[in-house]
């Protein structure tokens, strides 16, 4: 898309709703009755012991990450429709399938030579993609459904994200358009999506879906037919409007073709041919597979500190791959902490139970991890203690009751992790009587 992106309410398929509560109480699922306890190495290992991982099968979440689906549609688009010989859907038959679809569809599905050449070439050359894309678009589909329906726009529309990404959130075009919906920068600003070095809401399936429904429903309400919508959703409103002066004021899209950008005329052809297909699926012999484990059961837990998806790979001893395909608008690997956004991970539902169930033992071993990382060397100050600069002064303060690490910190503007380091903690936790040594 040129000018142009949870509540899954339902990715049907990643949200099915929220955490059971017997995750909480599970003693398996939890490493330590007190999350104060160190949080080593060792019950990690027990924390990551999950039979349930298994279901989660390696080859097909690689499917649904696919990016040669997504190149094939997009040579496809552009291509301009040639004779094809493809004798097993007579003319005759096609006609009637597409009067009968027609009679059930806003969009303009009659019958024409150009419509015809492509659905053959489809049907032809692109079998087996479409048999692929056919079993994608289970695990898709019901949440496409779910919002075009609240957006009370053709559910057919489904369809578009097939030409647009090949079903592939990640998915980016040599202009730039990112996600299923294929949202250039600009327009995913001014739709409320969110594009900075770390996050990218145009590959976030649902709020990108969300955005494009909006945004289609807005240019129908211009054009007032969902042809010239798709049209100007491809190439922007401005080259429909030119091309509705320059034929001298026609507003059928098939009259209008010849005015349109070359990829715009090969765009509603490829959509409304997609469309035919797969409501004949069964008829032209498509058998796309079938999967069990299409519907993963997921939910999501906002984070209270940045976190890389290596550290929740090890938390949970699930593949950095299966995180990244869980989360993919995070665009470095990593869940941001930003005060005053609601930024969370998402993973199936048997980790979030784990991960809510031990959620302060875990902050404990990330920031834990951190301070054994290598840091810049603090200056070191007459009497051999850390401190952040030369006029720095050393107090030294005891631990009342009611006291917490947070609150000390909050009281002398200083950093829990500095808090930490000064006094050589490896937890944030304090007793009554326990002396800190605090430099300002």
């Amino acid at each position: 898309m040129k000018i142009k992106k949870y509540t899954f309410t339902t990715l049907a398929c990643l949200l099915l709703g929220s955490m059971p509560m017997q995750a909480q109480n599970s003693q398996k699922d939890t490493i330590n009755k007190n999350p104060s306890n160190n949080f080593k190495r060792e019950g990690l290992r027990k924390f990551n012991d999950n039979p349930n991982i298994k279901k989660y099968d390696e080859k097909w979440l690689k499917e649904l990450s696919n990016s040669d689906l997504f190149f094939q549609m997009s040579e496809d688009v552009a291509a301009t429709p040639t004779d094809v010989d493809y004798s097993e859907l007579p003319t005759e038959v096609l006609k009637e399938r597409l009067k009968k679809l027609n009679e059930k569809t806003p969009f303009n599905v009659e019958y024409n030579p150009v419509l015809e050449q492509v659905i053959k070439s489809f049907l032809k050359n692109r079998r087996s993609s479409l048999e692929r894309l056919m079993s994608l678009s289970d695990y898709y589909f019901p949440m496409f459904e779910q919002e075009m329906s609240n957006q009370k726009i053709p559910l057919e529309i489904k369809y578009l994200a097939i030409i647009e990404s090949a079903l592939n959130p990640k998915a980016r075009s040599r202009a730039g358009a990112t996600g299923l919906w294929q949202f250039m920068y600009a327009t995913g600003k001014s739709y409320g999506l969110e594009v900075n070095n770390y996050v990218d809401e145009r590959s976030d399936p649902i709020r990108s879906t969300k955005a494009a429904a909006k945004y289609l429903n807005e240019l129908y309400k211009i054009f007032g037919d969902w042809d010239l919508a798709l049209a100007a959703y491809n190439s922007g409103p401005g080259n429909v409007t030119k091309a509705i002066r320059r034929s001298n004021g026609k507003t059928n899209y098939w009259n209008l073709r010849p005015y349109l950008p070359r990829e715009t005329a090969g765009y509603v052809p490829a959509f409304l041919a997609t469309l035919y297909i797969f409501e004949y699926a069964k008829e032209h012999g498509f058998k796309p597979q079938k999967r069990a484990n299409h519907l993963f059961q997921t939910d999501t837990i906002r984070v209270k500190q940045a976190i890389p998806f290596k550290d929740i790979a090890e938390i949970t001893g699930m593949d950095v791959q299966d995180i990244q395909f869980f989360n993919p608008s995070y665009q470095l690997d990593v869940v941001p902490y930003v005060e005053g956004r609601n930024y969370a991970v998402r993973l199936p539902i048997s980790e979030i139970g784990k991960f809510v169930a031990n959620e302060q033992a875990i902050y404990n071993y990330l920031n834990e991890q951190k301070a054994q990382r290598e840091q810049i060397l603090p200056e070191v100050t007459k009497d051999n203690q850390y401190a952040g600069g030369k006029s720095t002064k050393k107090t030294t303060y005891t631990v009342k009751k009611g006291d917490n690490l947070g609150k000390i910190a909050s009281r002398y503007g200083v950093s829990i992790n500095n808090l930490k380091r000064w006094n050589r903690m490896k937890s944030n936790n304090v007793r009554v009587g326990q002396r800190l040594t605090i430099y300002k």
